[in-house]
């Protein structure tokens, strides 16, 4: 099937080159004289067979988007509904630049654009490509990943785009625009049935409100699925896992009483109740170093102590043979069953003084998800969140904006400025457990040793016993037996306290964790196109933002035994022969600061920042075809706190007392990028050919990676000294930048587009993106010359998680008239081709993914004017296995192979046992839809 894929996707790109990533077989429908606040373009047909040119507003005014001089995709709604998307993710298919994944629910997401973007688990962290649904920023990509309902259109624009849009686009913006009420009454309604008991039902109305100027909309959607995965430990709700459950609401009212004003008031609410996400196995081996002292080489024990633990205390791996049979088990009495609340308001007003039109977009956001999880992500109770209520992140998000744009000197200035005001108010709640068979889990895991084979005692290890420890082991330990000695000395008693301590480690944690942030933004901006002669364009822009966040968090946790561990075993830390040991009972303890020392504390920290970036833009019309552009554009993403509370317990997050004043540890610092490009558009007889040479410079690129117990943010730069390989070893001590910090981040490549029109009812559409998005050499971990966490030693010289090299996306749509009764076809297949990556931020290599393409196809009839469809539909037709992010499965091992072959049994890594998890992608689906319009 895979051969059968990659030869459809050549032949379509091949059919198809040059080509666009949209699809044109529908007249675009013109912008109101005031819509968005801008001028109206012309939007006369073109000698394409694509009908009308297609107006965007990526640059702040309704302009045709072949005359703007910006790397910009559009999705129409007809490529929308072809291709089957109804959240942003199906955008994959049809944009190549862009990748979007979700991860550990469907609260989290991850979009990238030429291989920049931000892991979405981290609620602290906003994503470096912007989303905005008509108008209205959305400060988390995961919200997007909702049903959208009617859209217009989507606008996917690529590289720095925070002079107009704002907040953090710095690597570059989904812009959503949905379909607006209309004057004339219409309706519609679809229902879709697939495997995987999959239904949707859509629909809506809208038409006039008398003779007021008022027009009304309403769109509804409903949705339920199965889920992907099938849990072989328990039945009733949690049977499937992955499934989906949600409605999509959508109000408007548009008020137009003349040509001057337009009013546009949205109200919007959706509700899911689902259960996600499930993961499965990707990795249990077991490497070790062969040959103390040779770098470079591993080999694999047949088994892995971790799993043998797990085996032990009943686990079920259903997954670890073959992660795509999609076979999970879940603790009992767990769940990954959440609702996420989403609901809004915005009110956009339109006014032309006939010199220049005002806009005000006023926006209103509240987002609410649970965060409950079995997130051991096993049958085996090591962790967990319960559904309580005491697990949730929620946004509270008011946003202004104005606008004022106009022309002067006979048109040859247009000019545009405007202020943006946005308050967030985010609360993280978290009762985040050790589950109740951690402590003999973490026993277990103490005595299995770190050797390349397992410790003596791990043959004399019980299962659920205090420490882990039968009677024969214990009295080993303790030198009872004849021929031995008290394993650790005169600290023997100690140690063997604290695996009993350890052992009682069952069901404590948060209760009610808190992290608050409350953030407000306000900018003032400016965005000028200067047309020096008729073919010769400047366009300049520049923007100033100031950005405050203030955080605060309050903890209650019941892990009375972290505190004991650290004051008992403490000391024997500065033992060398000891320290090991007892640092890995107080780890297993305190993991993540779990503990109650941080009861007392009231954690306050307040970051305060401003910055100025803007775009330059020089564009020519060499004919009435060619538009060439070259542009600067200097981008900027806010830095934050990481709502995480891994800077709260020095070193590994344990051992160190902790104050008030160490919420300064959390923040990150603002990342920044330097980008430039060369591009051009050519429009020609039913063909058009866009192509755009890139490159982009990162500053503080803000990195989230999980380690398996707790998230790491650090800010990537790099030094202009020669760290001489200390950001690739081992060491925490080694890699600091004296001298001067640079970029650590750079995307460079090239992106090619188009569509072909050969008749009127065909329409062939490709993209092609290179993208060599690769971390520089001698990286460090902040502005400041902080040396880089030992664990992302892999970073340096290699290519960023999520960043193919290469992505082909090709698209087929031929809709041939049947007979003379009006009756039309459908046939539409799209594809995505994309290269190797690794989905990890750390690169470890067992969360590499190996290239894959995608087909979708939709084969159908139509009546006449469209009035009717029947069409029958597959995604990922060819059953494509592939996984959107691997992880290092919490708790359940330390290390991979990479760090045996680097750094081996003298560097401290004798053997790596650490168990990997995924979340997969989607496998095949299929069904049938019945549309009508009236």
């Amino acid at each position: 099937m895979k051969k059968h894929a990659w030869l459809m996707s050549a032949g379509i790109f091949a059919l198809a080159m040059p080509a666009h990533a949209q699809d044109n077989t529908q007249p675009q429908p013109e912008a109101s004289p005031v819509e968005a606040g801008q001028v109206q373009a012309d939007a006369a047909p073109s000698d394409n067979y694509g009908g009308q040119e297609i107006i965007v507003t990526a640059q702040g005014r309704a302009q045709a988007l072949q005359d703007v001089p910006i790397a910009v995709n559009v999705v129409n709604a007809q490529s929308l509904q072809n291709s089957g998307a109804n959240d942003i993710r199906q955008l994959n298919q049809l944009a190549p630049s862009l990748l979007v994944s979700s991860t550990g629910s469907e609260a989290n997401g991850s979009a990238r654009i030429r291989g920049i973007g931000t892991v979405g688990d981290n609620p602290g962290l906003e994503s470096s490509v912007a989303v905005f649904i008509d108008g209205v920023y959305r400060s988390r990509s995961g919200i997007g990943l909702n049903e959208l309902g009617e859209i217009e259109r989507i606008e996917v624009l690529r590289g720095p785009q925070g002079t107009l849009f704002g907040r953090n686009a710095s690597a570059g913006l989904i812009n959503i625009i949905s379909k607006k009420p209309s004057f004339e009454n219409e309706g519609y309604a679809e229902a879709t049935y697939g495997n995987y008991d999959y239904i949707r039902l859509g629909g809506g109305v809208t038409g006039p409100i008398g003779d007021s100027g008022l027009a009304y909309r309403f769109d509804g959607v409903y949705v339920e699925r199965d889920g992907f995965y099938r849990n072989v430990t328990q039945s009733g709700n949690e049977r499937r896992v992955n499934d989906r459950d949600r409605y999509f609401v959508r109000g408007q009212l548009l008020y137009e009483p003349n040509d001057l004003l337009s009013v546009r008031l949205i109200g919007d609410y959706s509700k899911r109740d689902e259960s996600c996400c499930g993961a499965v196995y990707v990795s249990t081996r077991e490497t070790f170093d062969p040959t103390p002292g040779v770098p470079g080489d591993f080999a694999t024990n047949p088994t892995n102590r971790i799993v043998t633990i797990l085996r032990d205390l009943g686990g079920v791996l259903p997954s670890a043979g073959d992660p795509y049979n999609r076979q999970i088990a879940l603790s009992p009495n767990r769940t990954y069953r959440n609702d996420t609340e989403d609901y809004g308001i915005s009110l956009q007003a339109d006014y032309d003084f006939g010199g220049a039109t005002l806009t005000s977009i006023t926006g209103y956001r509240y987002y609410k998800s649970g965060g409950a999880g079995d997130f051991d992500y096993g049958n085996v109770d090591i962790a967990y969140r319960a559904d309580d209520g005491n697990a949730s992140r929620r946004f509270r998000t008011f946003s202004q904006e104005l606008r004022l744009q106009g022309t002067a000197f006979d048109d040859k200035f247009d000019w545009l400025v405007g202020a943006y005001f946005a308050d967030e108010n985010l609360r993280l709640l978290d009762n985040f457990k050790f589950g109740t068979q951690y402590g003999a889990f973490a026993a277990c895991r103490a005595i299995a040793g770190s050797a390349q084979q397992p410790s003596p005692l791990f043959a004399f290890r019980q299962a659920g016993a205090p420490g882990c420890l039968s009677p024969t082991g214990r009295a080993i330990v303790q030198g009872l037996v004849p021929g031995t000695t008290p394993a650790f000395g005169a600290a023997t008693p100690l140690i063997l306290a604290g695996l009993d301590r350890l052992s009682q480690v069952n069901d404590v944690g948060d209760n009610r964790a808190f992290y608050g942030q409350k953030s407000q933004n306000y900018a003032f901006f400016t965005h000028n196109i200067i047309n020096i002669t008729e073919r010769l364009s400047l366009t300049l822009g520049a923007r100033y933002t100031n950005e405050t966040k203030k955080f605060r968090a309050d903890f209650d946790n019941n892990n009375t035994i972290c505190p004991q561990q650290q004051a008992a075993l403490g000391p024997l830390l500065a033992n060398p022969a000891l320290a090991a040991t007892a640092g890995g009972i107080i780890t297993l303890s305190c993991v993540g600061n779990s503990s109650s020392t941080l009861n007392a504390l009231d954690l306050r920290s307040k970051r305060d920042e401003d910055e100025l970036t803007g775009t330059a833009v020089l564009s020519m019309k060499a004919t009435d075809r060619l538009l060439t552009y070259a542009s600067y554009s200097k981008g900027y993403k806010a830095g934050g706190f990481n709502l995480d509370r891994s800077e709260l317990g020095g070193p590994n997050g344990v051992f160190s007392p902790r104050t008030n004043a160490d919420a300064d540890g959390l923040q990150f610092e603002p990342e920044k990028v330097d980008a430039y490009e060369l591009g051009f558009k050519w429009s020609g007889r039913g063909f058009t050919l866009n192509g755009a040479i890139f490159r982009q410079d990162f500053r503080n690129f803000q990195l989230n990676t999980f380690n398996g117990s707790i998230f790491v943010v650090q800010n990537i730069s790099s030094c202009a000294d020669d760290l001489n390989g200390g950001d690739t070893d081992n060491s925490r001590a080694t890699g600091i930048c004296a001298g001067k910090v640079k970029p650590g981040v750079r995307s460079s490549g090239f992106e090619l587009e188009g569509a072909m029109y050969p008749h009127d009812d065909i329409v062939i559409t490709a993209g092609y993106t290179y993208a060599n998005t690769r971390y520089r050499r001698n990286l460090v971990g902040s502005s400041s010359g902080e040396a880089l966490d030992p664990a992302l030693f892999l970073l340096a010289g290699d290519q960023l998680s999520n960043a193919p090299k290469n992505v082909i996306t090709a698209s087929l749509t031929w809709t041939p008239p049947i007979g003379g009764s009006g009756l039309s076809g459908l046939f539409y297949v799209d594809t995505r081709a994309t290269s190797d990556y690794n989905t990890g931020s750390d690169l470890f290599p067992e969360k590499e993914q190996d290239g894959y393409v995608l087909v979708n196809a939709r084969v159908g009839v139509r009546g006449a004017d469209s009035r009717w469809s029947l069409e029958f539909w597959g995604q990922n037709i060819f059953n494509e296995k592939y996984q959107q992010v691997a992880f290092n499965t919490p708790f359940q091992g330390a290390g991979t192979v990479a760090q045996v072959q680097a750094f081996g049994a003298t560097g401290g890594f004798a053997s790596a046992q650490q168990l990997f998890s995924s979340y997969l992608a989607e496998p095949r689906t299929y069904g049938v839809t019945l549309r009508t319009r009236f």
